[in-house]
């Protein structure tokens, strides 16, 4: 019973204090909260203190992810990713994880487009050994071929369980290849499988040492430390690898103006229900102009976020014609953003009924905006999220680790609320009529294929026959 009352009350104080903050200015919740370095071999550190527990979240990030791969080995840096847990000169192979989890702590790595990251959390007297681990296999990766091809069977059957088997992820991988003429964010993080099977030692071996270097890797920590403390762990560990001077600055093929609209459709047996969804490419925060990505971010918020959004009062609360529909705004990329909206249709209602009704809720929007309820609503809710977000330690080390790999600044991270307090009504409004357009856009469909080859879009007057 104590401990009930302890989590109520845990609540209500916080309960309480987001909504103190949310009466002051959103300029108050700006203050400078990391403290970042350079190492003299180019590797960058920012530290966020939080000493409400002994414990730091240590994360490296690379300035390398899938869109950076050289054509033909599509899958190399998540192939890479894993076999970074394989053995160097100290550590056997597969031990790192262990080591980690007998020191207590947890360990995991994830690649992107833009990044490839790794990342423990840990007791802060632990952090010191962790360090000189991390660094030892940044550039003493041992691989041999039996290793290789085993985990290369691992990420061949990951592909199949998470996309061959899944029609909704692979609509999606379709769409994005079709979303982008050139740029490689068209070619998704896992790779094509018919590349991932021809990758090989020589491919793991000659990414790592063209990428995998201190000066071209970000270490952020949070948690119960000290930008002192970080810095002499840091140049203890980190600071005694030499800089790789083949590292240069990325590079990409880059799209031209979008001109058409563009469709995918997918049909599959294995597909519940139909859905359709839109992606509309954008800038980024790093390439938009000021203000622009802030916009795009409160016009999603009101746009798709949630109940209270556009999209689900319209189609699922008001005209009943589909059981979910959103959207979002995803500006955390290096070279492109992306809109995306979907609606899956309510029993008895067509595909095409609920895309048009989509349609009249965006071109609404273009063409009157929003309102100024709307505006506050969604700003008081990005401010809500970036407090609770605050209050946990791996997700800083994310927030913070996200936007410097992709280009952005400590200063233009700890800005985020102050800029999205300054978004007004026009400006939401000129990002929509801008980047609403579908010639920039693919919409995707997934129809659900009976046995008997034909398309049953629930609800549809005639079904459609399979050509």
């Amino acid at each position: 019973m104590q401990k009930r009352v302890q989590v109520s009350l845990t609540a209500l104080l916080a309960l309480v204090m987001m909504l103190a903050l949310a009466q002051q200015p959103l300029e108050a919740q700006s203050d400078r909260r990391a403290t970042q370095f350079t190492l003299s071999n180019g590797m960058q550190v920012v530290v966020v203190p939080d000493h409400r527990a002994p414990v730091v979240t240590h994360m490296v990030w690379y300035r390398v992810g899938a869109a950076d791969e050289p054509p033909g080995v599509s899958g190399i840096a998540h192939f890479l990713e894993h076999l970074m847990f394989k053995s160097t000169e100290k550590i056997a192979s597969g031990e790192f994880s262990r080591i980690v989890s007998r020191l207590g702590g947890q360990d995991n790595a994830f690649t992107s487009q833009d990044a490839t990251a790794y990342f423990q959390r840990i007791s802060k007297d632990r952090l010191g050994q962790l360090m000189l681990m991390e660094a030892d296999r940044m550039v003493n990766l041992r691989l041999t071929e039996a290793e290789v091809l085993t985990e290369r069977d691992v990420i061949l059957e990951e592909r199949r369980s998470r996309v061959e088997n899944n029609p909704q992820a692979v609509l999606d991988e379709q769409m994005n290849a079709v979303l982008y003429y050139s740029h490689t964010y068209g070619i998704p993080v896992i790779g094509w499988e018919h590349e991932i099977a021809r990758l090989s030692r020589e491919d793991a071996l000659g990414f790592y040492k063209r990428h995998y270097a201190p000066n071209n890797a970000i270490l952020v920590v949070s948690g119960d430390v000290t930008p002192e403390e970080v810095k002499r762990l840091a140049e203890d560990s980190y600071g005694r690898l030499p800089a790789n001077g083949e590292i240069r600055p990325r590079t990409r093929p880059m799209d031209p103006e979008q001109r058409a609209a563009r469709r995918v459709e997918i049909k599959d047996p294995r597909a519940g229900k139909p859905s359709v969804q839109r992606y509309y490419v954008t800038p980024s925060y790093v390439t938009a102009e000021p203000g622009e990505a802030e916009a795009l971010d409160l016009l999603m918020k009101i746009a798709g976020s949630g109940a209270t959004s556009r999209l689900y009062q319209k189609l699922v609360s008001d005209e009943k014609i589909a059981s979910s529909a959103g959207g979002w705004y995803g500006g955390s990329s290096m070279d492109f953003g992306k809109i995306a909206v979907y609606a899956i249709p309510a029993d008895g209602v067509s595909l095409a009924t609920v895309e048009s009704a989509i349609d009249a809720v965006l071109a609404d929007i273009v063409k009157n905006g929003v309102t100024e309820a709307e505006l506050d609503r969604a700003k008081k809710a990005y401010l809500a999220e970036y407090i609770y977000e605050s209050d946990n330690q791996s997700t800083l080390a994310r927030r913070y680790g996200w936007a410097l790999v992709a280009g952005r600044t400590v200063e233009d991270i700890e800005a985020w609320p102050e800029r999205i307090s300054k978004v007004k009504l026009e400006d939401v409004k000129k990002a929509a009529a801008r980047y609403l357009d579908a010639r920039r856009s693919v919409t995707g469909t997934l129809l659900p294929v009976a046995p008997d080859g034909v398309v049953h879009e629930t609800g549809a007057s005639a079904p459609l026959r399979r050509s």
